[in-house]
C-alpha cells in the first residue's frame, strides 16, 4: 500500500535486542535515551513524575500561592545544612554557592514585603555524597505562608500528599523500603526526643557528647563529626529507619532547627517532619520571625563552621537586617522529588531522566 518512501534519519547502530534491553546499570544510564525507549515502565514513570509536579503546583495555587521564582546564586546559603556547590561569578569577581533549598530566605523576604503566600518548584544543588535515596542535584518545593503556624502546615501538608496520592498513583496505601503504610491513616504525632531515648535509652537533652558517641558505636552506626548537633542527628537517623508511618516528627530540639521559632520552654522547636517508611519526607515550621534569637543562632553555627562542620548554616546579616523591619508570622515547608521515588518505590536515581555520570576513560 506504500506510495512513496523517505528516510528521516540515519540509523548507524541497531537497538538493543528487543525482550531484554540493556541490563547494565552504568550502560543504561550512560545510554539514557535506548533504555528509555526500549522500556515502557521506565516511560510511564517519567509521565507519572511529571503529573506529580502539575498536581503539586495545582494543589498549591488552589489554596492560594503565588508562585515564585528565587536566586540559585547566593553569597551565602541558606534554608538548610549541607556542603554547598562553589562557583565564581566573573563579572562581579565574587565567590557564589549554588543554592541549597528553594529559595527560603528569600521566600521569607517576600514575607516581610507583604506576599501572604508564596511557593517554588525549582532546583537544589548539595555537594555531597549519592545514595539510592539522595541526589547532588534535585527538585523541591518549598512554600511559605504568613500567619500560619506548623500546625496549619502539617494540616496542608497531610492534605496535599494525599491528594498526590489519589491523583498521581491512584491509591493512598503503598509498600516501599519494607514498610506499609496507608496515607489516608491518622498521622501520629512522634516526639524527638522521647523517640530517640525509647530505642536507645539514651535523652538527648542531658546526654553528654561522649555517652552519644558510645552509644553509636554500641549500635554500630558509623557517625562524622564529634559536635552535639551531628551526633544527635545521627542518634535520629538511626531511628527513623524502624517508623513506617505516616507520622509527623516533632519537638526538635533548637541545636538541629536555627530557623524554627521556639516552643514555650526554649528547648525545642515548632518543628514538623512527615515520616514514611523511615525516612523523612519533607520538613516545615513556624519560621523565626525574632532577629535577636536568629542572630544568636547563626553565631552558634558560625562557632560550628569555625570547628570544620562544613554542613552548618552560613550566616547571613542581610536577612537578619530584614528580621529587623519585622516579619510576620509564617510557616514554611519543603519537600522534595524523594517522595515521588518513595512513592513509586524505585531508587531516586533510576528516577533522574539523565544521572551525573563520571565520562568513560
Amino acid at each position: 500500500m506504500v506510495k512513496t518512501w523517505t528516510m528521516a534519519s540515519k540509523s548507524l547502530l541497531p537497538l538493543p535486542e528487543k525482550w531484554h534491553g540493556i541490563k547494565d546499570d552504568d550502560e543504561r544510564y550512560r545510554r539514557r535515551y535506548l533504555d528509555i525507549l526500549m522500556n515502557e515502565e521506565l516511560r510511564d514513570l517519567f509521565i507519572k513524575k511529571s503529573k506529580f509536579w502539575d498536581v503539586t503546583r495545582t494543589f498549591m495555587k488552589e489554596k492560594g500561592f503565588l508562585e515564585v521564582e528565587t536566586p540559585t546564586l547566593e553569597i551565602t546559603t541558606g534554608g538548610a545544612e549541607a556542603t554547598p556547590f562553589k562557583t565564581h561569578h566573573n563579572d562581579y569577581d565574587l565567590d557564589v554557592f549554588l543554592r541549597i533549598s528553594v529559595g527560603e530566605l528569600w521566600q521569607k523576604r517576600l514575607m516581610s514585603a507583604g506576599f501572604p503566600k508564596t511557593f517554588e518548584i525549582g532546583r537544589a544543588y548539595r555537594n555531597e555524597g549519592s545514595s539510592p535515596d539522595h541526589l547532588q542535584e534535585f527538585t523541591n518545593m518549598e512554600f511559605y505562608w504568613s500567619f500560619a503556624d506548623y500546625n496549619d502546615g502539617m494540616d496542608l501538608v497531610r492534605e496535599m500528599y494525599i491528594k498526590i496520592a489519589q491523583e498521581v498513583f491512584g491509591t493512598t496505601k503503598f509498600t516501599t523500603r519494607g514498610h506499609s503504610f496507608d496515607l489516608a491513616d491518622e498521622w501520629v504525632k512522634i516526639d524527638y526526643v522521647n523517640e530517640i531515648k525509647k530505642q536507645t535509652g539514651i535523652d538527648i537533652s542531658t546526654a553528654t557528647e561522649k555517652e552519644m558517641m558510645n552509644k553509636l558505636q554500641e549500635l554500630k552506626v558509623s557517625y562524622e563529626g564529634e559536635n552535639k548537633e551531628r551526633l544527635t542527628d545521627t542518634l535520629w537517623k538511626y531511628c527513623r529507619k524502624n517508623i513506617a508511618g505516616p507520622a509527623f516528627l516533632i519537638n526538635h530540639p533548637v541545636l538541629v532547627a536555627p530557623l524554627a521559632k521556639s516552643l514555650e520552654g526554649g528547648g525545642t522547636v515548632q518543628m514538623f517532619q512527615p515520616i514514611l517508611a523511615g525516612s523523612e519526607m519533607g520538613r516545615g515550621y513556624s519560621e523565626l520571625n525574632d532577629p535577636i534569637d536568629q542572630k544568636a543562632r547563626f553565631d552558634v553555627q558560625q562557632k560550628l563552621i569555625d570547628e570544620g562542620d562544613s554542613e552548618a548554616m552560613m550566616a547571613d546579616t542581610e536577612f537578619v537586617e530584614m528580621l529587623e523591619h519585622g516579619m510576620p508570622p509564617t510557616c514554611g515547608f519543603g519537600f522534595g522529588e524523594r517522595l515521588f521515588a518513595f512513592l513509586a518505590d524505585k531508587p531516586i536515581r533510576e528516577l533522574q531522566m539523565f544521572p551525573l555520570m563520571r565520562p568513560k576513560k
